[in-house]
């Protein structure tokens, strides 16, 4: 497989019902370049104007923009606009790598040097604003904790299985949520889906990542693909450590393991800390918000 391109619109409208004197606001709307993935092409627009903007680089790696409004306004527009590269992914089979228990020993602390790849995964095993380790996440993974499997194996089990005991219903959850609730009623939206196996991941001993971007569910020359949700929004999903291989993603949401469909923003341990747009106003009162997402496939440029 050769590598695809895709050009990609977030448009994300506020209007206030009253005037907003001055706004601080944090935008996770920057494409990442790693492994599988180059950004070519990429602009945000603010209406209005920020008296202040800067660019800089989160914890996490992640590319975040900051903007200051500092006059009187009733509606604020941010559009990112960008275009992206993803490269195939080979096929990893999921019974081949490291077992989850030698990973999960290896994530423990202990006083003595490890290679900076588990140093730099460990804090993704610990709890986090959005998700903490319970014996109920932990009890709902047992069944998937196969003895000597893979973790590939074993998140994938995971995956399955929380794919098919939850319903994927769109406004019956908001970010606030808390995730124990979301068990409960077995009903959620994507990013309850990558909280959910994270946590039972998590309380495995293993590390995983949040994953915030994209899904493109328009496959070149064919029609849409109606049995994936997540498309025409922001879309979240997983990534777990899995040695030798790295980082694996997986779509809960969709029960798939990522390949050329998923452009990705950001990563954290969760959404709290790659929120697309975020931010700290003075005024304003309530206020409603509509966001629009597209993303569409870019034919390969001619060879030279």
């Amino acid at each position: 497989m050769t590598a695809v391109r895709y050009a990609v619109r977030h448009e994300t409208f506020y209007r206030y019902k009253r005037r907003v004197a001055h706004a601080h606001q944090q935008l996770h709307l920057t494409p990442r370049s790693f492994a599988r993935q180059r950004c070519l092409q990429h602009v945000i627009e603010v209406e209005p104007e920020a008296a202040v903007r800067s660019e800089y680089l989160d914890a996490f790696g992640n590319g975040v923009t900051r903007i200051e409004l500092d006059r009187p306004h009733e509606q604020l527009q941010v559009i990112a606009a960008m275009q992206v590269s993803l490269e195939a992914l080979p096929e990893l089979p999921s019974d081949e790598g490291e077992a989850w228990e030698q990973v999960r020993d290896e994530l423990c602390y202990r006083a003595r040097p490890r290679d900076q790849a588990c140093l730099d995964a460990m804090r993704f095993r610990v709890e986090s604003p959005f998700i903490h380790i319970k014996r109920l996440f932990s009890d709902f993974a047992d069944d998937c904790l196969v003895p000597g499997g893979s973790v590939l194996a074993v998140a994938s089990a995971l995956m399955n299985k929380v794919h098919d005991e939850f319903t994927y219903a769109p406004g019956e959850t908001e970010i606030a949520t808390p995730l124990i609730e979301v068990f409960h009623k077995r009903r959620g939206v994507c990013q309850d889906y990558a909280h959910l196996l994270i946590a039972c991941l998590r309380s495995a001993g293993l590390a995983a990542r949040y994953m915030s971007g994209y899904l493109h569910t328009h496959a070149a020359g064919a029609p849409p693909t109606a049995d994936r949700a997540g498309g025409d929004a922001s879309h979240a999903w997983v990534s777990v450590f899995a040695p030798p291989f790295g980082w694996v993603e997986l779509d809960p949401t969709n029960n798939l393991r990522v390949q050329q469909d998923h452009v990705a923003l950001a990563w954290g341990r969760d959404f709290s800390d790659v929120s697309p747009l975020r931010g700290v106003i003075v005024g304003g009162g309530s206020h409603t918000l509509s966001v629009h997402v597209t993303v569409q496939a870019l034919e390969a440029p001619a060879p030279a």
